[in-house]
């Protein structure tokens, strides 16, 4: 009987599609020595996009982890080394055939996975079970939260979360390391009776914290930065009356065709944007460097900007200008809920042709927001809130929002911008024959 021969197989960092090039490593979880299968999570890794999990495309026994958490690591770099079995024994690397590609088991050469959050799919001391003992729970942590507790030395497992549910943030890794503020007497410590008098210290010249930038708060710096210096910004601005659309809000919200969606003024808003995008194409164009011609998209995929506890990100509704309004409701909701959720794939939060951000949620009336880079316009919506307003000659209290306009000035002019920006206007004070137009 033959014994099973060994060979070392090396798992390197596949292309996680949309011409991402690097990816943050935030975890692992699995250890040298460790068994592992098929398919198993063997760590976390963060890309400008998104935090994905990475399946084992071998089954076998770790060898060596090649990178640490919190490297930036290039797609096709090592890994980790895994011995498999019933294999030609020879070293990784040594071969002098071509190289295979490195793609994610269960998943096409093109295909994204899914997000960490989409599936908690193993804990973090998975294949470390010895004996049949259970594996430990793995900490419910966010994304940024491994990531920075991976660079500052802190163990999950001594962090308590005071997120939603327990989840673990940025703040508890801070504080468990020291970096945050700590408990005072009063709130579960006990205090002394007598404290000796002692001088008071001499007074720092400077008190700060550095904190590591990674992953999407990265990616988002070198975004804007490239974008605020390379196109040249301009902004316009329109205060409005939106009365009519936040009446019609209310009645859409009791229509059957808006069953299990929940339409809001962002909804009205972006069916208003892509009207005035009908009109003036240039907001939904971008500049060609190597050849300086204006590229016109012909189909609008709209980003969405959404704050989430990861940094900005952008998911895009594809084609929107082919979807009622009942599908772009439910549309809007669904992508900006998967980028909270971190369940949003790569793909999913790139190739937005012009972006719209509601600055409103935060309670401010507007901003100058900066161009997504590839994009010629972003509008951004501020709060609608009751203020006075002249209707027919006679002082009222109405529904008012400020409304800017970011574009890039290359492709688009005052005059464009103006125009687009006063439709969008008019369309929010009477929205129902747009509308109506519209189908």
């Amino acid at each position: 009987m033959t014994n099973p021969t060994r060979a070392v197989e090396e798992f390197r960092l596949p292309d996680l599609g949309e011409g991402l090039t690097e990816a943050d490593w935030v975890h692992w979880v699995v250890a040298v020595g460790d068994r592992v299968e098929l398919n198993q999570v063997i760590g976390e890794v963060e890309t400008a996009k998104a935090t994905v999990e990475l399946p084992s495309p071998y089954g076998g026994t770790v060898e060596e982890l090649l990178v640490e958490p919190g490297q930036t690591v290039p797609v096709g770099a090592p890994l980790l080394r895994i011995a498999t079995e019933d294999g030609p024994a020879e070293p990784a690397g040594d071969s002098d055939g071509p190289s295979r590609p490195s793609v994610l088991v269960g998943y096409g050469p093109g295909d994204a996975p899914q997000s960490r959050r989409a599936t908690r799919r193993i804990s973090a001391d998975a294949g470390r079970a010895r004996d049949g003992d259970p594996p430990p729970a793995r900490p419910d942590a966010k994304p940024g939260a491994r990531k920075l507790a991976a660079l500052l030395e802190v163990d999950l497992d001594t962090v308590t979360g005071t997120g939603r549910g327990g989840v673990i943030t940025r703040d508890d890794v801070r504080r468990t390391a020291g970096h945050g503020d700590e408990p005072t007497a009063g709130h579960g410590e006990e205090p002394t009776a007598e404290r000796p008098h002692s001088p008071a210290p001499e007074p720092s010249p400077e008190r700060t914290t550095r904190i590591p930038v990674g992953g999407v708060r990265k990616r988002t710096a070198e975004a804007v930065s490239r974008s605020a210096f390379t196109a040249p910004h301009a902004s316009v601005f329109l205060t409005c009356d939106a009365t009519a659309t936040v009446d019609l809000v209310s009645t859409l919200r009791a229509s059957p065709a808006f069953e299990g969606v929940r339409p809001t003024a962002l909804s009205i808003v972006t069916r208003a944007l892509l009207h005035a995008i009908a009109d003036e194409p240039s907001l939904n164009a971008h500049w060609d460097d190597d050849t300086g011609e204006i590229v016109l998209h012909h189909d609008v995929h709209l980003g969405i900007a959404t704050a989430t506890s990861d940094g900005l990100k952008v998911p895009v509704v594809r084609e929107a200008q082919r979807l009622s309004l009942p599908r772009l409701a439910r549309s809007i909701a669904e992508v900006a809920d998967r980028a909270r959720t971190g369940r949003s794939t790569p793909s999913e939060l790139t190739g937005s042709t012009v972006s719209v951000t509601n600055v409103g949620v935060f309670g401010v009336d507007g901003g100058t927001p900066i161009l997504n880079p590839g994009e010629s316009a972003i509008l951004a919506v501020g709060a609608i809130s009751d203020r006075p307003w002249v209707v027919d000659g006679a002082l009222a209290i109405r529904k008012v929002v400020t409304l800017s306009l970011s574009f890039d000035h290359r492709l688009v002019d005052g005059e464009q911008a103006g125009r687009a920006l006063a439709t969008i206007g008019a369309f929010l004070g009477d929205p129902v024959p747009m509308l109506l137009a519209d189908t």
